[in-house]
Parts: structure tokens; C-alpha cells; sequence
């Protein structure tokens, strides 16, 4: 059997259990990601010798630790940020294609998945070129239940880049869509 390990030994903050990361921490997480979304470029970069593989996957493993703080706080804006224009997005309530044909239902999504009382923890996280897989799982703080859970894969072309591919599974066990008040927490979504 394969050693299991902590997917996080190498990036800025460890998102694999619920909690909070400091404070200190999570506030220099959310500006680096702020910097990262005004780094992405009209076009879709080629990778070649002056954009590599490798240096790509590096901005994948710096960008991650800012993408699951962007979600613990609600941060719709970075969010969106991440995004390309013309993404393409797989899941069982898709196809969608381009920002706008998901928006009303992915910022349910977040809503629920970044409401109060609730805690969310990515376990699994791996990364090969452009390629950024993640499992996820929110749990209620008060019952330790998991409200929903998933799987991802992003095509993420590096902070000049951005997602211009994601496929996700989605299981909710409560609530499906969310309330008003709690799409209102989202900021800028």
C-alpha cells in the first residue's frame, strides 16, 4: 500500500482539516490571491520554453493555499478572478460555458459551502503541469456532519493563465440551493 501523506508539506498554509489558519496568515493568503487575479492575461499563455511546465505547476501550488482562503471568507471577487472569461465547467448540472452561464448557480455553491457555522477542508490536493486535482468536504461545526462534499479538476494555465477548464462532482446532503441572507455574505459575487 502507498505511504499516505500530507498533501500540503510544501505550500504556504495546510487547508486539509476544518479550522481557521491564522488570522495573521489568512490576511496575506487573501491579498496574494487579490495580486494573483490581476496577473491573468487576455490571452491564453502557450506553454513553451519561456512558460514551462514546471514553472506553471509552481504557480498552481502558490495559488492553491489563496483559492481555499478566498472560499473560508467568502471572497466572491477572488473567486471569480480565477477564472478565464470563456471557462468551461463540467458538472452534473452542466455543461456550462463562460462566465455568465454559471454564475447564478455556482454562487449557490459558495453561499453554502462558506456560510457560518460550516467549515471547509480540501484533504487531497495534487498537481502535474496545469493540471490541479482537489477532493473537498464541508462540515458543520456544531454536528460534525458533512453537508456536501466533491471532487475537482482544474486546467489552471499558472497565475498568467487562470481556470479555463474545471470538471466537478458535487454531493449535497442539505440544502441545496441558499437562502438570501446567505448569498449576501458572499462579497462581490
Amino acid at each position: 500500500m502507498t505511504q499516505r501523506i500530507n498533501y500540503y508539506t510544501e505550500l504556504a498554509a495546510d487547508y486539509s482539516r476544518p479550522g481557521a489558519i491564522p488570522d495573521e496568515l489568512g490576511g496575506k493568503l487573501i491579498s496574494e490571491g487579490e495580486r494573483i487575479v490581476r496577473l491573468k492575461e487576455s490571452a491564453l499563455p502557450a506553454i513553451d520554453s519561456s512558460y514551462t511546465s514546471a514553472q506553471i505547476e509552481a504557480e498552481n501550488k502558490a495559488w492553491w493555499p489563496t483559492h481555499c482562503e478566498a472560499l473560508r471568507q467568502g471572497r466572491g471577487d477572488i473567486l471569480v478572478g480565477e477564472y478565464r472569461e470563456d471557462l468551461v465547467y463540467f458538472c452534473q448540472d452542466g455543461p456550462y460555458y463562460g462566465l455568465k452561464e454559471q454564475e447564478a448557480r455556482e454562487k449557490h455553491w459558495w453561499a453554502l459551502i462558506a456560510q457560518p457555522g460550516v467549515s471547509m477542508c480540501w484533504p487531497i490536493v495534487m498537481f502535474h503541469g496545469e493540471v490541479v486535482y482537489f477532493e473537498w468536504k464541508c462540515e458543520d461545526v456544531e454536528t460534525n456532519e458533512t453537508i456536501a462534499k466533491g471532487n475537482v479538476t482544474w486546467m489552471r494555465r499558472g497565475h498568467r493563465g487562470g481556470c479555463f477548464l474545471k470538471t466537478e462532482q458535487l454531493t449535497f446532503y442539505r440544502d441545496v440551493f441558499a437562502p438570501d441572507s446567505l448569498l449576501t455574505l458572499l462579497g462581490g459575487a
